[in-house]
């Protein structure tokens, strides 16, 4: 008989299984234990097939092929590892436990069984030598000490104070040796933390949350909406409702194969990569900035981590959560054509600045998060080279330092800046700040 449990009981050990070490981090993974949970707890199903999962979690397309596309299985039984490691360490005292059985996607929640607590072991007898053994064991050590003669004592005391001063001076050596080469390593290590403006800058980020998440563009979305002539609003992409708009259009089966394929697809740029690879060396050890794709990124995490996104709202559909607290917005029109738009220009200002065969431009936008208690920090180029030229922009001492004496500042205050981008194809040349704004106290 199937045990009887509170609903709200199992909902709250799922979302501390969610936000254990093991599954905080893993954004689908978290995706796919809600969705599950829902179907058993508050669906009541008794079963969810594989490719209901497929579709509704993973984004294929309706009647995909199981047998050629595993992500499902292999999803939940990495969900099932962790689901064990959380019950092994921080769970190992809920009495409420949660597994997914094989072959069934529907969790099971059950009591955890009751085990008789293990009897104390009896300590060891401690074993004695009898008093007379004792007493005789210490006078032949005084008679053995005593025995010797002086001139052997104090050669032995010079010998091992010879041998510990030679051993004390190696060891000092080999100290000091190793402390250069761990300076050495450091430094090469953390060389940015040794350029005041660039240590300035990326410490105000690093400090504001424990953890900071790089959040790369969709370029497969860019091409969905390049090829369909077509903007999608940031709600259907994060419900994935697009994907099920376009296939219900009356195209030909060609090009529905093409559309379901690049569904598939998750692409990205290579310069963006590059952009995001340089941010993550700021934290060698992989412990505070961590990678994310938009097509697996969560709106949680935008509550909890410190944000940098990378891509303009065209293929990283993010950006449009902030869009509404920024001066300038990079802009891409269905006829191809890309911009940035001035929100609200001054007297030497333009309202549009497009971009050309030779001349590109940036958005870098740093602001605090809408409840001030954490950063975000926005890279919108019109192309891959201004892209790479916002990555020199902001990882530059050179740049950033004279960035701060335009400011008059020594310690950069929040800000938007549009660079202007002089390039020949798949080469930045040179970058200018065309003209900012600052934001000492942003709402």
């Amino acid at each position: 008989m199937r045990e009887v449990l509170d609903s709200e009981e199992c909902w709250a050990l799922l979302e501390r299984i969610a936000a254990s070490p093991e599954l905080r981090r893993a954004t689908r993974l978290q995706e796919l234990l809600y969705y599950l949970g829902k179907r058993s707890l508050k669906d009541h199903c008794e079963t969810v097939h594989e490719q209901t999962v497929g579709v509704e979690v993973f984004g294929r397309p309706n009647g995909y092929d199981t047998t050629a596309d595993n992500i499902v299985r292999t999803s939940v039984s990495e969900l099932r590892k962790r689901i064990n490691a959380y019950f092994s360490v921080e769970g190992a005292d809920e009495g409420l436990i949660m597994d997914i059985p094989r072959w069934n996607y529907v969790p099971v929640f059950k009591h955890r069984p009751a085990h008789a607590p293990a009897l104390p072991e009896s300590p060891a007898p401690v074993e004695s030598l009898p008093l007379e053994a004792s007493e005789a064991h210490v006078e032949a050590q005084a008679g053995t000490r005593t025995s010797r003669g002086p001139d052997f004592a104090l050669i032995a005391v010079s010998a091992v104070a010879v041998l510990l001063g030679f051993g004390c001076l190696f060891f000092w050596n080999q100290y000091r040796a190793a402390s250069a080469r761990y300076e050495a390593l450091h430094h090469s290590m953390y060389a940015w933390q040794y350029e005041p403006s660039v240590a300035q800058f990326w410490n105000e980020i690093l400090k504001a949350r424990p953890d900071t998440d790089v959040v790369l563009a969709d370029a497969s979305f860019g091409v969905l909406q390049d090829v369909n002539k077509k903007r999608f609003p940031f709600a259907e992409y994060l419900n994935r409702s697009y994907i099920t708009q376009l296939q219900q259009q009356n195209l030909n089966p060609a090009m529905h194969h093409m559309v379901d394929s690049i569904a598939l697809w998750n692409l990205g740029s290579q310069d963006e990569f590059k952009l995001a690879r340089r941010i993550l060396a700021l934290d060698p050890l992989g412990k505070n900035i961590h990678l994310y794709s938009a097509r697996g990124y969560m709106p949680d995490l935008t509550k909890q981590d410190n944000v940098i996104l990378i891509g303009g709202q065209l293929s990283n559909p993010w950006d449009q959560l902030y869009e509404n607290r920024t001066n300038f917005i990079t802009k891409f029109d269905s006829n191809g054509l890309i911009a940035v738009i001035n929100r609200a220009p001054t007297a030497s200002e333009q309202q549009i600045y497009t971009q050309t065969d030779s001349v590109q431009y940036c958005v870098v936008a740093y602001l605090p998060n809408p409840d001030h208690n954490g950063v975000v920090l926005l890279i919108e180029g019109t192309n891959a080279e201004a892209t790479e030229a916002a990555g020199d922009f902001l990882l530059s001492e050179y740049q950033l330092s004279n960035f701060a004496k335009m400011l008059h500042v020594h310690e950069l205050p929040y800000f938007e800046v549009l660079l202007k981008v002089s390039s020949v194809p798949g080469t930045p040349l040179t970058s200018s700040i065309k003209t900012y704004r600052v934001y000492r106290n942003p709402a």
